[in-house]
């Protein structure tokens, strides 16, 4: 445990000298600025975090629904039942957090979010990888470049080419369509990506 802060400035400041793994917001803080405040920061920063509160009022409510947070536990409650909630929050955001892809392209180190990938595509010994805002050629084959994707996500629909199912936005006889983009659709693998985007 880090420790624990009465207000929202406060908070802020033991976060940026030790970034922590969880954060617990209670709602009623010192100050102006209270827990739904410093949880907006928190989901800026990319750090989970539950609330603990007695708040349970429409208001409020709404302005937690503007956040993401693992739980909302309210007042008052058990050690035992704190612990519990959090065992259990720790667990699902540690099967849903963020997978990256790390690369290097010209000389630099990129760590790219896999959601953000639209595809990879060969180019002889190298290959490209590209999101909505930047396609970058890594001096790595496809198939070495793409061990570490998630294969739930990523599938082949050429032996050239690599896409993200989550951004398929339509299947034609030989192209896949993939942010206005028409990439390359084997007939051997029109078929599954088609029972993948249907499932």
């Amino acid at each position: 445990m880090i420790g624990d802060s009465e207000s929202f400035e406060e908070a802020l400041l033991e976060i940026k000298k030790t970034p922590p793994d969880l954060v617990l917001v209670d709602i009623q803080l010192e100050g102006d600025k209270d827990g739904i405040d410093l949880a907006l920061e928190l989901d800026k920063r990319k750090i989970p975090f539950l609330y603990l509160t007695s708040q349970t009022d429409p208001d409020t409510i709404e302005r937690v629904k503007n956040t993401n947070p693992l739980g909302y536990i309210v007042k008052p409650f058990t050690e035992a039942g704190l612990r519990s909630n959090i065992d259990v929050a720790w667990h699902n955001y540690l099967q849903l957090r963020e997978e990256f892809l790390v690369f290097n392209s010209e000389g630099q180190t990129y760590k790219v979010n896999q959601e953000d990938i639209l595809y990879l595509k060969a180019f002889d010994n190298y290959c490209y990888v590209a999101t909505v805002d930047h396609t970058y050629l890594v001096p790595k084959t496809l198939k070495f470049t793409s061990e570490t994707l998630n294969p739930k996500y990523f599938v082949k629909t050429h032996r050239s080419c690599l896409v993200n199912i989550r951004k398929v936005s339509a299947i034609l006889t030989k192209k896949v369509v993939v942010n206005n983009e028409k990439l390359p659709l084997s007939a051997s693998h029109r078929e599954h990506l088609k029972q993948l985007l249907n499932s």
